[in-house]
């Protein structure tokens, strides 16, 4: 990690997407159909109601009482019994194929970007566009140097892209990404 990340405007929230892998990929999990901000405070939102974020934890929870969990107000997500699952179902994955570590699967084996990319895709509710814009976010802010991860991440991985999440650093930069993501929208609108 490179420092601390900013991307919810809640310092409790940001300090632990930076030094908890789980939470971070937790985050870009949710980061879909909500305001990012929503989406990568949610980790937080869990550890404090479950009084951990282990991927045991949440892999071995009541499925009932974890949907409970996430929709209790504020909500972790604005679909939280589906978005639970989701959560409960990558905390197994984590636990049955990387030893209960998210950060083995871009740490375990020494993987290039490539291997990395299709570690994440692996994983339930990761696609292909959220394993590179999480490629993208490993390469340019957490710290990951792994032979080709640009490459991997596609054009999230391009230097100045504000194309995502891997890009916000401060305010200025959450605006900026906020822009791209309106303009693209709007291209993809006009030329339907």
């Amino acid at each position: 990690m490179t420092g601390t990340l900013h991307i919810t405007g809640d310092e409790a929230a940001d300090e632990l997407l930076s030094t908890d892998p789980l939470a971070l990929l937790i985050g870009m999990l949710l980061d879909q159909q909500v305001a990012m901000e929503t989406a990568f405070a949610g980790p937080q939102k869990i550890r404090e109601r479950l009084g951990t974020l282990s991927a045991q934890a949440i892999a071995d929870a009541d499925p009932d009482a974890f949907a409970k969990l996430c929709a209790t107000p504020p909500s972790v997500h604005r679909y939280p019994g589906s978005m639970a699952a989701r959560i409960q179902a990558v905390c197994r994955a984590i636990v049955e194929d990387w030893h209960g570590e998210a950060s083995a699967i871009w740490t375990d084996g020494s993987p290039d970007g490539a291997q990395v990319f299709k570690r994440l895709k692996a994983l339930p509710g990761f696609g292909d566009q959220k394993a590179r814009i999480f490629v993208a976010l490993l390469g340019k802010q957490y710290g990951y140097d792994g032979t080709g991860w640009r490459d991997a991440a596609g054009p999230y991985g391009e230097a100045g892209s504000y194309r995502s999440v891997a890009d916000i650093v401060d305010a200025a930069s959450l605006a900026r990404v906020r822009e791209t993501k309106k303009a693209a929208k709007a291209a993809a609108k006009t030329a339907r």
